[in-house]
Protein backbone atom coordinates (compact mmCIF):
# COMPACT_ATOMS: atom_id res chain seq x y z
CA UNK A 1 0.00 0.00 0.00
CA UNK A 2 1.51 3.04 -1.52
CA UNK A 3 1.84 6.20 1.95
CA UNK A 4 3.07 9.57 1.39
CA UNK A 5 2.52 11.27 5.05
CA UNK A 6 3.47 14.79 5.49
CA UNK A 7 4.30 16.28 8.96
CA UNK A 8 6.05 19.43 10.32
CA UNK A 9 3.35 22.11 9.31
CA UNK A 10 1.60 24.50 11.61
CA UNK A 11 1.74 28.54 12.50
CA UNK A 12 4.32 30.92 12.22
CA UNK A 13 5.43 33.90 12.55
CA UNK A 14 6.85 35.92 9.38
CA UNK A 15 10.56 35.73 9.11
CA UNK A 16 10.43 32.21 11.04
CA UNK A 17 11.19 28.66 9.42
CA UNK A 18 10.19 25.31 9.09
CA UNK A 19 10.78 22.16 8.39
CA UNK A 20 8.17 19.91 6.31
CA UNK A 21 8.86 16.35 6.07
CA UNK A 22 7.23 13.36 3.46
CA UNK A 23 7.34 9.97 5.24
CA UNK A 24 7.12 7.46 1.53
CA UNK A 25 5.90 3.75 2.43
CA UNK A 26 4.65 0.94 -0.03
CA UNK A 27 7.27 2.14 -3.44
CA UNK A 28 10.97 1.78 -4.27
CA UNK A 29 11.27 5.52 -3.11
CA UNK A 30 15.28 5.71 -4.51
CA UNK A 31 13.32 5.30 -8.10
CA UNK A 32 11.23 8.27 -7.31
CA UNK A 33 11.58 11.69 -8.32
CA UNK A 34 10.44 13.77 -5.78
CA UNK A 35 8.80 17.25 -4.97
CA UNK A 36 6.48 19.58 -2.74
CA UNK A 37 3.75 21.51 -4.08
CA UNK A 38 1.44 23.80 -2.16
CA UNK A 39 -1.80 25.44 -2.83
CA UNK A 40 -3.07 28.40 -1.13
CA UNK A 41 -6.71 28.97 -1.21
CA UNK A 42 -8.59 30.24 -4.31
CA UNK A 43 -5.32 29.20 -5.99
CA UNK A 44 -4.44 26.52 -8.16
CA UNK A 45 -1.64 23.91 -6.86
CA UNK A 46 1.96 25.35 -7.77
CA UNK A 47 5.28 23.20 -7.77
CA UNK A 48 7.25 24.40 -5.22
CA UNK A 49 10.58 22.21 -5.52
CA UNK A 50 11.93 19.18 -6.64
CA UNK A 51 14.61 16.58 -6.39
CA UNK A 52 15.81 14.14 -8.28
CA UNK A 53 15.95 10.15 -7.35
CA UNK A 54 19.18 10.31 -6.48
CA UNK A 55 19.14 13.95 -5.06
CA UNK A 56 21.50 15.74 -7.02
CA UNK A 57 19.03 17.77 -9.32
CA UNK A 58 16.89 20.55 -7.52
CA UNK A 59 14.62 23.03 -8.78
CA UNK A 60 12.55 25.28 -7.48
CA UNK A 61 10.11 28.03 -8.61
CA UNK A 62 11.55 31.33 -8.59
CA UNK A 63 9.49 33.14 -5.24
CA UNK A 64 11.36 30.55 -2.67
CA UNK A 65 14.60 30.32 -4.22
CA UNK A 66 17.45 31.24 -1.44
CA UNK A 67 14.76 30.71 0.77
CA UNK A 68 13.55 26.59 0.90
CA UNK A 69 15.62 23.84 0.23
CA UNK A 70 14.23 20.09 -0.94
CA UNK A 71 16.82 16.95 0.07
CA UNK A 72 16.05 13.65 0.29
CA UNK A 73 17.41 10.83 2.85
CA UNK A 74 16.59 7.41 0.42
CA UNK A 75 17.64 5.38 3.76
CA UNK A 76 14.71 6.68 5.13
CA UNK A 77 12.67 7.02 2.53
CA UNK A 78 12.00 10.46 3.59
CA UNK A 79 11.94 14.30 1.64
CA UNK A 80 12.16 17.34 3.59
CA UNK A 81 11.62 20.98 2.59
CA UNK A 82 13.22 22.90 4.84
CA UNK A 83 11.49 26.91 4.71
CA UNK A 84 13.14 29.73 6.00
CA UNK A 85 12.11 33.78 5.54
CA UNK A 86 8.54 32.43 5.88
CA UNK A 87 6.18 35.21 3.99
CA UNK A 88 2.30 35.36 4.58
CA UNK A 89 2.50 34.70 0.71
CA UNK A 90 3.53 31.03 1.87
CA UNK A 91 0.59 30.53 3.72
CA UNK A 92 -1.01 27.36 1.73
CA UNK A 93 -1.34 23.25 2.20
CA UNK A 94 2.00 21.51 0.91
CA UNK A 95 1.83 18.49 -0.55
CA UNK A 96 4.18 16.12 -1.72
CA UNK A 97 4.12 13.83 -4.64
CA UNK A 98 6.90 11.31 -5.86
CA UNK A 99 7.05 10.57 -9.59
CA UNK A 100 8.60 7.89 -11.96
CA UNK A 101 8.09 7.61 -15.66
CA UNK A 102 8.61 3.84 -16.73
CA UNK A 103 6.27 2.79 -19.45
CA UNK A 104 4.02 5.03 -18.15
CA UNK A 105 3.48 8.00 -16.05
CA UNK A 106 3.62 6.83 -12.06
CA UNK A 107 2.75 9.32 -9.46
CA UNK A 108 1.80 9.42 -5.88
CA UNK A 109 0.33 12.29 -3.84
CA UNK A 110 -0.12 12.81 0.26
CA UNK A 111 -2.16 13.97 2.02
CA UNK A 112 -0.75 17.32 2.91
CA UNK A 113 -0.18 19.79 5.83
CA UNK A 114 -1.16 23.05 6.33
CA UNK A 115 1.20 25.91 6.57
CA UNK A 116 -0.01 29.26 8.03
CA UNK A 117 2.24 32.46 8.28
CA UNK A 118 0.61 35.13 10.39
CA UNK A 119 1.83 37.50 13.15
Amino acid sequence: QVQLVESGGGLVQPGGSLRLSCAASGFTFSSYAMSWYRQAPGKERESVASISSGGGVTNYVDSVKGRFTISRDNAKNTVYLQMNSLKPEDTAVYYCKALIVYKNLIEYWGQGTQVTVSS
